[in-house]
């Protein structure tokens, strides 16, 4: 499937400070850059791009005051395989790469700790890909989609006790349930055909038999409709925007079509 992204940043800084944007789709196996284009006006100095976690996509690195204007264009090949996830086997932990390892464990918004009774009551008998089928439908069950129900404060044990919030919470519970149940899980950032409203999307990696598989706990998109940017262990790693100081937005759109 062939997606065309544009995402507009405007913001205002009365103060200099740093930024680190994660705006640019990353060149993957399963999604091939078709054309990209990152132009910025409103910065002090040049562009300094940085790898992304794992090496995939990057970050780019400037010094923003006054106004601030940011636009992303891009045509994405997306050549993804969509088989159902249902079925597949969970891996052997003490076969996981290096650097899958990490994604076990609890993290700042992911306290995964805090739901290992919570997901052995619930999802007695259940492994792997079933498991993680189960663990979504009870988030789409139990947890409504609620734009301004939740901040960049806002964890998986939050969202457990509100059951509300938006994509970056929804993929952050699911997260937490699937390391809690023993599962390698990773936050993705990712442009996402069909999200509404439309925006910056997150969603969820797991790893299950030899390789990541996509799930978007809201349901909203499909794995074949998803551009993404960068990786990690939850939102403090895949931050489309991260701001050392104090900025007003004006204004952010994003589009996602399909080519």
């Amino acid at each position: 499937m062939r997606l065309n992204i544009r995402a507009e940043l405007d913001y205002y800084f009365a103060e200099a400070a740093d930024v680190l944007l994660a705006l640019e789709v990353a060149p993957m196996a399963d999604q091939r850059i078709v054309e990209d284009l990152l132009v910025v006006d409103g910065a002090n100095g040049p562009l300094l791009p940085v790898p992304g976690e794992e090496s995939i996509g990057r970050r780019t690195w400037l010094e923003a005051e006054g106004r601030f204007l940011a636009t992303y264009t891009a045509t994405v090949e997306v050549e993804r395989a969509t088989d159902p996830i249902a079925g597949l086997p969970a891996a052997s932990r003490r076969a996981l790469p290096a650097l899958v390892v990490p994604y076990l464990w609890p993290s700042r918004y992911c306290e995964a700790d805090r739901f290992a009774a919570f997901v052995a009551r619930e999802f007695p008998g259940l492994e792997g890909g079933d498991l993680v089928l189960a663990m979504a439908a009870w988030i789409g069950e139990h947890v409504d989609y609620r734009p301004g129900t939740s901040d960049g404060t806002t964890t998986a044990a939050d969202t457990f006790i509100s059951r509300q919030g938006v994509c970056r919470d929804f993929a952050h519970l699911l997260t937490a349930f699937a390391r809690a149940g023993g599962l390698p899980a990773r936050a993705v950032s990712a442009y996402g055909l069909g999200v509404d409203p439309p925006d910056f999307h997150a969603v969820v990696e797991v790893w299950l038999a030899d390789g990541w598989r996509l799930v978007d706990a809201t349901g909203q998109s499909q794995a074949d409709g998803l551009g993404r940017i960068c990786v990690g262990r939850d939102a403090t790693d895949i931050s489309f925007m991260t701001i050392f100081g104090q900025a007003q937005l004006n204004q952010q759109t994003v589009t996602v079509t399909r080519g």
